[in-house]
């Protein structure tokens, strides 16, 4: 369960999700390119983008913080291109691979934003940002082989570019130099991100193995999202407030919404992949449908009780698992749109939202919190 909060509790609705948002309107960018022309984070002409201009929900309402969070991106992006260097060039060109490919940053932007509860400018943030963005790379490595994945991030995948064996060892090496780093990041944080990565594991393998004998699968797939994905921007966001200094108490606080506002991001996309369009969700609507992958929304229609002939036809069809033929795919799609199952679905999500955000209240109000508070009113928004 995620911050000890069963599911069943999360299942009534709750208020309407905050659509008020900060004065200035501004909205930071976490998205990184290869080759782009450089902006104001720092290269000139033809040189890689330090960060382009895209939405990932947060929004500022202090320049200065702004500017302060595209600098430290711009140093972790270019350590991430040192911490990935080998003296074998082959390993260099493919642990460069994913780096290059470009990707929403979202984990060093949360440890970064993070550390402006306390001293944000300090090298151990840099280095922490660097520490779990190469940390979730490698998993990505992972993740494209277990899933036979074609393409990442617009660009062909590792193991379709090289091979499985390459990817996977990659994927170790991008681990251990994420290790590497954070060795020098004191005895408590190498801890954490042995803890994080036992997490990541459980996670993967809970997902691959699906719910044991009177396992509930809605509870079994909540415990996926917050170890497979939530774990890592829990530890994040606490390294953020450690490596700045902030009080015991804020750095708790501070992973627990990284948790909570992780799992509530997790299950939005499993929403937009069904209510989207390709423009907002980054890929064909229904895709996980497709694949067979039991996302929020199916896993509550199928739990459905309810008789009438709608709810008895969609049952019929995802009980069948991966929807392939497009007729029925077109139509499968058309009933979750319409179901009671996404609605709920869409509840569980602002409930997430809304805890993060209470766990926002005990922190000084500063722009990095009203920062964190956008975050939660983009997720409760983005999925309508």
């Amino acid at each position: 369960m995620i911050s000890g909060v069963s599911a069943a509790s999360r299942e009534p609705a709750v208020p309407a999700s905050r659509r008020e948002r900060l004065a200035c309107g501004c909205q930071f960018t976490a998205v990184w390119h290869r080759g782009e022309v450089a902006n104001a984070a720092g290269g000139g002409p033809g040189e890689p983008a330090s960060g382009t201009l895209t939405s990932i929900g947060l929004e500022f309402d202090d320049p200065e913080l702004e500017a302060s969070l595209r600098t430290t991106l711009a140093e972790v992006e270019e350590q991430l291109r040192v911490g990935v260097l080998s003296a074998d060039p082959f390993v260099s060109e493919a642990a460069r691979h994913l780096v290059d490919a470009g990707g929403k940053r979202f984990r060093p932007l949360l440890l970064a934003l993070c550390a402006h509860f306390g001293k944000p400018a300090v090298p151990e943030v840099v280095a922490g940002a660097v520490v779990v963005e190469l940390t979730h790379l490698a998993t990505l490595y992972h993740d494209d082989v277990m899933d036979e994945a074609p393409v990442r991030r617009g660009a062909p995948s590792a193991n379709s570019r090289w091979t499985n064996s390459v990817a996977i060892l990659v994927g170790d090496y991008l681990f251990a130099r994420a290790a590497d780093i954070v060795a020098g990041l004191g005895t408590e944080a190498v801890h954490i991100q042995a803890r994080t990565f036992a997490r990541l594991v459980h996670g993967q393998i809970a997902e691959t193995v699906g719910p044991r004998p009177g396992d509930d699968a809605i509870e079994h797939y909540l415990r996926v999202v917050s170890d497979k994905t939530a774990s890592l921007i829990e530890t994040s966001a606490r390294f953020g407030g450690m490596f700045g200094g902030v009080p015991p108490a804020q750095i708790e606080a501070l992973a627990r919404y990284g948790e909570t506002i992780g799992a509530a991001f997790q299950l939005s996309d499993d929403l937009l992949d069904i209510a989207s369009d390709s423009a907002q969700s980054g890929k064909t609507p229904g895709t996980d449908l497709r694949e067979g992958i039991p996302t929020l929304p199916v896993l509550y229609a199928l739990a459905s009780d309810e008789r009438d002939a709608v709810s008895v036809r969609l049952r019929e069809i995802l009980a069948a698992g991966a929807v392939t033929d497009d007729a029925e795919h077109a139509e499968a799609l058309g009933l979750l749109r319409e179901s009671a199952a996404l609605k709920r679905a869409r509840e569980t999500v602002r409930t997430y939202a809304e805890e993060a955000r209470a766990q926002l209240t005990g922190l000084p109000d500063i722009p990095a919190r009203r920062a964190l508070q956008s975050l939660c009113d983009f997720i409760a928004d983005r999925t309508g």
